[in-house]
């Protein structure tokens, strides 16, 4: 059985010993409640792992001893950019999730015309440090050591004006082309999704007037979060490494 992975806020690079950081200890005592010689699988985000072993636990500190360092290779030879349009609770949650799990390399949730979710500045402050906890947790589980890049919420149009090299895809339910009928001169790739309901005629309009090529995913209308995955999925299938 593998060892629990866990993330470390603190740098792990030139360290032997460590104290965990809040969030750490209390996953290693609390949760996974582990003992003193427990191995577990320490990562900063740097794109290595260290093995360790846990010293001591207490009620407010843990210490570990950090043992082997080794770099993994677990990401994904395309930089994708999701563009994920803000969905309700647990849909943004999972859109987050699994989009970490199929290897983007960023993330940027937008705001659009049909976005329901309404969020002061202090809620989206609060929900933007759980989305980034969501992220973490997803790389905890899949093995990854860089943590994608999750930019702060902004408007699809504040977006859009923003000049791109990449290439961009619009999810577009009356597309005429799949993803299969594209052959990217670049492995930099953004792809935009949008909220519940989709993008509507305008956005899509506005978005390939910038240079986002409409694509389409088949006969079916999927949720905002499986749309996500699906097409995640599809362009690690077609030009990534699934």
């Amino acid at each position: 059985m593998a060892n629990p992975r866990i993330f470390s806020t603190f740098p792990l690079h030139g360290q032997t010993t460590l104290e965990l950081d809040p969030s750490a200890q209390r996953h290693v005592s609390q949760v996974l409640r582990l003992k003193s010689g427990a191995p577990i699988t320490l990562f900063d985000g740097d794109g290595s792992e260290h093995e360790a072993i846990i010293d001591s636990v207490a009620k407010r500190n843990t210490t570990v001893s950090l043992l082997q360092q080794r770099y993994i290779s677990t990401e994904s030879p395309l930089s994708i950019h999701l563009l994920q349009g803000i969905s309700k609770g647990e849909r943004m949650d999972y859109a987050i999730q699994k989009a970490t799990e199929t290897g983007v390399a960023a993330i940027t949730p937008l705001f659009c015309q049909r976005t329901v979710v309404k969020l002061d500045p202090k809620r989206l402050e609060k929900r933007f440090q759980h989305w980034k906890g969501i992220a973490i947790s997803a790389c905890e589980q899949c093995g990854r050591g860089l943590i994608p890049q999750l930019h702060p919420p902004t408007s699809l149009q504040q977006q859009l004006s923003i000049a791109s090299t990449t290439e961009q895809f619009v999810l577009d339910p009356n597309a005429q082309q799949r993803f299969a009928d594209f052959s990217p001169k670049s492995n930099q790739i953004t792809l935009l999704i949008g909220p519940e309901g989709g993008l509507n005629d305008e956005e899509i309009e506005q978005a390939a007037q910038q240079g986002y090529q409409r694509v389409q995913l088949g006969p079916r209308i999927l949720r905002t979060e499986t749309a996500a995955v699906a097409a995640i999925a599809i362009i690690q299938s077609l030009w990534g490494d699934l």
